[in-house]
């Protein structure tokens, strides 16, 4: 592990924009708070506080979702062709392209990633997103029925079927990937014809904000897209319980997903989907290729700060190779710059905020008391911020905490085994089943493990691809539905049956 610098300061513009009393965008205005309340935004590689934020709760969710119902029930937004709605997304979508260099810096510094890498991953990723839902607005289709009705035999009937709009959608996204969640949330929800109320985190708002004003340059009716700000126990609740509401999507923690599906079927029964928690295996056969799986399972847990929810934090590697893979992800973390996002040469940055080091820190320390030893790291980085050293943890146990929790930081557990045959069978001892990979040169066996892996996204000598037509989520306690890919339009659409005689 190796201490940064102080990073560079962005650019004048994307200050500008940081420096604003950042407002909520409702019917298509800017406006404060109904209660007059702010909240900080700190920089989570110096503590400092980064920008002032409009504190949004229930009153403003409901004046959201009353402007989110007018767009879509009388606004230009219903009457609009899909072939229009295509193009106001994939002009987002370019406006967002025109931008990559201000929301790299936006991102980097309220969320506390590198720079480097949210302008050659998380940016482009999101334009990517938009572009390929732009492109289904046009191919939503339904179905010509043949039907056989047996208690009228001489009747002729002509049956279809129509795909519409679910209604309005509230939207609550999680602070780890703040715009690329952002646009994994808004691409298909606009795509079919749905109004949203989008909930940020409260961590991370800025790029969202940044995003709504796009959304206005580009042309979208007001109404359509509505940006709130403010804290999951109020605003965030507020949407999922609101009896206007449709359909909520959420992404976060399990144990949150869990409180939205109450909140959903206490008000109105709204459709929920879910993107959660994950504890994903990640294998390393006997035959693997190391060169390519000790580089790879690094990547599966230090890639954003171990802050995914696929984070590969469960390695298990065969006996036969079992150190020398530890020693080779251990070299890595090593090597890993830790610092401040807006250096170039970062390679991790802070945790997003002090309750998220402490929750890291916790679950170290638990795993240090119960008997796990730490090859590298194992505390937090000795700085200023909220830095978690990038660390390997052996010696486990199955009972313990880091084995079972998801610790959503930059731990990994590195665990040894001896019978391939049966490594499934521990791998997929979790209450999670979001992601997994297998590491081995032969791709039958390969096919085969992916096959038996209970999980949502399997991947076979790689980690962390995503692609916008590769649809994303959970087995088990992970989630429900998927984001991404044309599987994700499915869960934004009603199929309506319309049968006429003849």
């Amino acid at each position: 592990m190796i201490l940064t610098a102080e990073a560079p300061a962005a650019r004048k513009e994307t200050m500008a924009f940081i420096d604003q009393q950042h407002q909520l965008l409702i019917d298509g205005q800017w406006q404060p708070a109904a209660s007059g309340k702010t909240f900080e935004v700190k920089n989570p590689a110096n503590e400092q506080t980064l920008a002032q934020v409009a504190e949004g709760d229930r009153a403003d969710i409901d004046l959201a979702v009353k402007a989110a119902r007018r767009a879509f029930e009388s606004g230009p937004w219903p009457q609009m062709t899909p072939s229009q709605r295509g193009q106001l997304i994939w002009k987002l979508a370019d406006m967002l392209e025109q931008n990559v260099e201000e929301f790299a810096e936006i991102e980097s510094l309220d969320n506390g990633k590198p720079k480097v890498v949210a302008a050659a991953a998380d940016i482009p990723l999101a334009v990517d997103l938009f572009r390929y839902m732009a492109g289904w607005t046009t191919k939503l289709e339904g179905n010509t029925l043949p039907i056989s009705v047996p208690y009228l035999p001489d009747a002729e009937f002509h049956s279809f079927t129509l795909r519409e709009p679910v209604g309005v959608v509230g939207q609550i996204i999680p602070w780890n990937f703040p715009l690329l969640m952002a646009a994994w949330k808004l691409g298909p929800a606009l795509a079919t014809g749905c109004t949203v109320v989008l909930k940020v985190a409260e961590e991370t708002p800025l790029s969202a904000l940044r995003l709504g004003h796009l959304i206005q340059e580009a042309g979208f009716p007001p109404g359509v897209v509505n940006i709130v700000t403010g804290f999951g126990e109020t605003a965030g609740a507020a949407l999922a319980a609101h009896p206007d509401v449709d359909k909520v999507a959420f992404t976060g923690s399990t144990e949150v997903g869990k409180l939205i599906v109450k909140a959903a079927g206490e008000s109105n029964l709204k459709k929920v989907t879910l993107e959660l928690g994950g504890k994903s295996p990640n294998i390393v056969l006997p035959d693997a290729d190391l060169s390519a799986a000790i580089p790879g399972a690094a990547n599966a847990i230090f890639f954003n700060h171990g802050q995914c929810c696929c984070a590969g934090s469960r390695l298990f590697v065969h006996q036969s190779q079992f150190d020398e893979v530890v020693e080779g992800v251990a070299e890595q973390a090593r090597q890993i710059n830790l610092g401040p996002g807006m250096d170039p040469q970062c390679g991790m940055g802070p945790m997003v905020s002090q309750i998220q080091q402490e929750r890291v820190c916790g679950y170290m320390d638990a795993g240090l008391n119960a008997g796990a030893q730490a090859v590298v790291g194992g505390k937090r980085a000795d700085r200023d911020g909220y830095f978690v050293e990038p660390t390997i943890l052996v010696n486990t146990q199955p009972e313990m905490s880091v084995i079972q929790e998801e610790i959503f930081g930059p731990v990994v557990a590195a665990v040894p085994f001896d019978d391939p045959e049966q490594i499934v069978a521990e791998a997929n001892d979790s209450i999670y089943g979001l992601a997994a990979a297998v590491w081995t040169r032969d791709i039958s066996r390969g096919h085969k493990i992916a096959k038996r892996l209970r999980a949502g996204n399997v991947w076979v000598n790689c980690y962390n691809i995503f692609d916008a037509a590769l649809p994303f989520g959970g087995y088990k306690q992970s989630g429900w539905g998927r984001e991404m890919g044309h599987a994700a339009l499915d869960l934004y659409t009603e199929t309506k049956a319309v049968t006429v005689q003849l």
